[in-house]
């Protein structure tokens, strides 16, 4: 039977159409690893959980926030947030085996050492008291903490960020003698906003913005600025995002200069607002978390923003001394490169960042985390890879492709933090994958799924979002991710197999919110730590049996000027008690033998509810020494260059501050 030309041309077009959807599919679903190499993979790697610690006599656990009237009927969704975990030096031992840790079951913000290390203190709670000006556990909770020196007095304070009111800034109090434990009363509370204010802020990053040798900071804000989502005696209408891929109406950023601080029995810091760093579009994001890194080689950080419902923002950093400018960049679409994988104008929901070199070419990538359960969202991880064209950024483009599909990344659950480290120092990045929304026994994926495809009136108005109550489900079974790079290039998920939790069943899953880094002990392995949502948050400690060589470098820039620089083989102040305070921005790459080179920034809080320690570590595999170049600006603002000669192993390196600029290294 002859048929129509056009009866033909329809059926061939069936089949092309069939044949690229088949193509797509085989092309991103889950490719399994062999069994050979995962057995492999799986024995490079070992963790030992601990339970982190706190406050004795703690108040009992609750599992839902009391929330604003209007939102009651959604009131699991509102309360998905509040674990966050961060480690470092509070005591000032030299290693970075404090940590400081936010419950939502009790809502203490809770400081203590680091499970596995000596009991050197007793855990305590960082709260300022009911006599702190516009202190009211009712109506706030704690959302994030930051370990950072704000005063420049060489000890370590605590930037801690709320809903439901603006941060406070413990500072740590000069103590009587250097054997004197962190506690309650080593630490003086102030606002870092005069007057205060009710945000709902996600998160806090450190980083000397202007290049004026101090740090700034930048707090980025989830809801509404005035919000009272989570008063439960307050009136009217709470309202919710005014977009699903655009929202403008969020709290967004706010940044903050540094202008004087002292220190002593009674600690100062001041900080001013910079209501004029961004453009009024770029101000109102749902913002989630902050990554801070200089990308164009100046020593001023470009910062990359992940928001939720909205774009993801990397702004190129333009500022001069005093004034904050920033102008965001813009991705290049090329053939066949979905919208959403463009930067500044994807649509997916921004949860966590991180930076580092994952393809070992001395560039910094950027690991973004977005809502990518399986055959509920569409949405992927972000793997921006750098092109080293870092030029173009002066014309407003932004330098990146993205790569996540290409290398594995893509998918793992409903996440939030994440982290690149390598875990067992053979000079391959690891990946790791806070997952997990809201836990329970009814599944209501179907009803969110349903409000996604609604018009935004519908989302803006809570009235119209379907019941989320305790003991509803959404993606609460998603398990904690741990990626590892297999010989073909691509990354595979293997925290099944590496045991993780206890278990692996759903039932047992972690919802986690939170990644944590450091080597708490020195051994030259990273440890990890995990905060949880409405369960124990945990310690990992790295006991991988046969790890590479490993360069660790504690970088701090002195507290007094005329200061040279100075090496010191060892962990930390424990070497030679060398005064100083974290050198956040500086810019270490280690040149290889072959010719090849590796980077790695001191971090100053990048990310979401998890913020890595400001040591440098660095996987080696069988390289036992390497001349280190390490860029900074001196606490005058000036830059800096230097290489020093390094063995494998740790080092503490106190940056020089010349007295003047004839006598810069």
């Amino acid at each position: 039977m002859n048929r129509p030309p056009g009866s033909l041309r329809r059926r061939a077009t069936l089949v092309v159409s069939a044949a690229i959807v088949i193509s797509l599919y085989v092309m991103t679903r889950d490719r399994p690893l062999s069994q050979a190499e995962s057995e492999t993979v799986v024995n490079s790697f070992r963790f030992r959980r601990l339970p982190l610690p706190e406050v004795a006599n703690h108040p009992p656990y609750k599992y839902v926030r009391n929330v604003h009237p209007s939102v009651r009927h959604i009131r699991a969704y509102v309360s998905t947030l509040g674990a966050s975990v961060a480690m470092g030096d509070l005591d000032g031992d030299g290693l970075q085996n404090d940590v400081v840790w936010a419950d939502p079951r009790t809502d203490k913000v809770n400081c203590g050492p680091v499970p596995s290390t000596q009991a050197r203190y007793e855990t305590f709670a960082l709260e300022p008291g009911s006599s702190f000006p516009n202190w009211n556990p009712a109506t706030m909770c704690p959302q994030s903490s930051l370990i950072a020196d704000l005063n420049e007095d060489g000890l370590l304070d605590v930037l801690v960020v709320y809903w439901g009111r603006s941060p406070i800034v413990y500072l740590r109090r000069t103590p009587a003698d250097s054997k004197t434990p962190p506690s309650p009363a080593e630490f003086e509370a102030q606002e870092l906003l005069e007057g205060g204010d009710r945000w709902y802020s996600s998160t806090a990053v450190a980083a000397d913005l202007d290049g004026n040798g101090h740090l700034d900071l930048i707090v980025g804000n989830y809801l509404p600025d005035g919000s009272r989502m989570i008063d439960r005696n307050a009136q009217g209408l709470e309202t919710l995002h005014d977009s699903l891929a655009r929202s403008g109406n969020g709290g967004g950023l706010r940044f903050f200069r540094f202008v004087n601080a002292t220190s002593g029995p009674h600690p100062t810091v001041r900080f001013e607002p910079q209501n004029d760093a961004i453009t009024e579009e770029l101000s109102h994001g749902w913002s989630y978390a902050i990554g801070p890194v200089d990308l164009d080689g100046d020593l001023l950080p470009e910062v990359y923003i992940a928001n939720d419902f909205g774009p993801d923002r990397l702004l190129h950093n333009r500022s001069t001394t005093g004034h904050f400018q920033f102008v965001a960049l813009h991705g290049e679409r090329a053939m066949g490169t979905p919208a959403s994988c463009v930067i500044n104008h994807d649509s997916f929901k921004g949860m966590g960042v991180d930076i580092g070199d994952i393809n070992g070419d001395g560039l910094f990538d950027i690991y973004v985390s977005n809502l990518t359960s399986p055959w509920a969202l569409t949405e992927s991880h972000f793997l921006w890879l750098n092109t080293g064209q870092a030029e173009r950024m002066k014309q407003g483009i932004a330098p990146f492709r993205q790569a996540s599909e290409e290398l594995g990344l893509s998918r793992s659950g409903w996440s939030w933090d994440c982290r690149l480290a390598d875990s067992n120092n053979d000079g391959v990045l690891e990946a790791l994958q806070a997952n997990g929304f809201i836990k329970g026994q009814v599944n209501k994926w179907p009803e969110l799924q349903s409000l996604g495809t609604s018009n935004n009136q519908l989302l803006h108005n809570p009235k119209f979002w379907p019941s989320l109550q305790p003991g509803d489900d959404v993606s609460g079974h998603d398990t904690f991710a741990f990626f590892v790079r297999a010989r073909d290039g691509r990354y595979y998920d293997v925290a099944p197999k590496l045991s993780l939790q206890d278990g692996q069943s759903m039932s047992e899953a972690m919802v986690t919110r939170g990644i944590s880094l450091a080597d708490v002990d020195g051994d030259g392995r990273l440890d990890f730590a995990v905060a949880n949502q409405w369960q124990p948050s945990y310690f990992y400690h790295n006991e991988c049996p046969k790890p590479g060589n490993f360069l660790g470098l504690h970088v701090l820039l002195p507290l007094e000027k005329g200061k040279p620089a100075l090496v010191e083989p060892g962990i930390g102040h424990s070497a030679g008690d060398i005064p100083g305070r974290p050198a956040i921005g500086a810019v270490v790459t280690v040149r290889l033998p072959d010719g090849r080179k590796r980077v790695a920034q001191v971090d100053g809080g990048s990310g979401y509810a998890g913020k890595r320690a400001p040591d440098v570590h660095l996987g080696l595999d069988t390289i036992t020494e390497a001349p280190v170049e390490i860029r900074w600006r001196d606490p005058d603002g000036n830059p800096q260059q230097a290489t020093f000669d390094l063995k494998a192993g740790w080092h503490t390196i106190r940056l020089g501050w010349p007295a003047d600029r004839k006598d810069a290294l």
